[in-house]
């Protein structure tokens, strides 16, 4: 109960603040417990982190990798799993928020994530599951050619390479659109990765 409430906690701080300028005693005080009582529980902001991009993780794509799971059209699926990352909303805008700060805390210690990594990476596991029913019902043509990619010619291998580069272009441009680059829209990123996508496929996602 405890250890949860100081998650929640650190998450409102962590967002209103950013990571460097969080301190235990500040996630102490919005929980409304002391410095002790979270020490106990966790040994350094870092490690909050980590709950807290759990959470945040588990919150944001439950639902939606649910539904993409039982969604027998896998070009809708790849939709349902890209169209909610750049919805222009408050939960988009803060999500991208705290994964900007896991970021920057991963490249300094890159041990942070190690043990979250299953936890943490559940839309690139589902894309990749999506992808690869795509590749074996045909609606994606390219990714269910033989030879056609550099991995060899299994739709599998294809496809996790395909939702590992889709996570890397998504990151890097969600982080543009949080620093504000001059005529980056929500809309126009969405453009960008149907046509990423529509190039990996085959399939059409205009």
């Amino acid at each position: 109960m405890r250890r949860a409430l100081i998650v929640e906690a650190a998450r409102g701080v962590i967002l209103r603040e950013g990571l460097g300028g969080t301190r235990l005693r500040d996630i102490a005080g919005e929980a409304g417990v002391s410095v002790g009582t979270v020490t106990y529980h966790f040994e350094s902001v870092a490690e909050i982190l980590n709950e807290v991009v759990v959470l945040e993780t588990a919150r944001f794509y439950s639902s939606i990798i649910e539904a993409v799971d039982a969604e027998p059209d896998p070009v809708a699926g790849v939709r349902m799993l890209v169209e909610p990352l750049f919805a222009a909303t408050d939960a988009s805008d803060e999500h991208w928020r705290l994964w900007s700060d896991y970021w920057t805390a991963v490249a300094r210690k890159p041990a942070v994530a190690a043990e979250y990594v299953e936890r943490i990476r559940v839309w690139e596991a589902c894309l990749t599951r999506t992808l690869r029913r795509g590749a074996e019902s045909g609606a994606f043509p390219v990714l269910g050619a033989r030879g056609a990619g550099p991995v060899g010619d299994d739709p599998g291998d294809r496809a996790s390479e395909v939702a590992l580069k889709l996570a890397a272009y998504s990151d890097g441009v969600a982080t543009q659109l949080a620093q504000k680059a001059p005529g980056l829209t929500s809309e126009l990123a969405l453009t960008w990765m149907w046509t990423f996508l529509g190039h990996e496929t085959g399939a059409s996602f205009a």
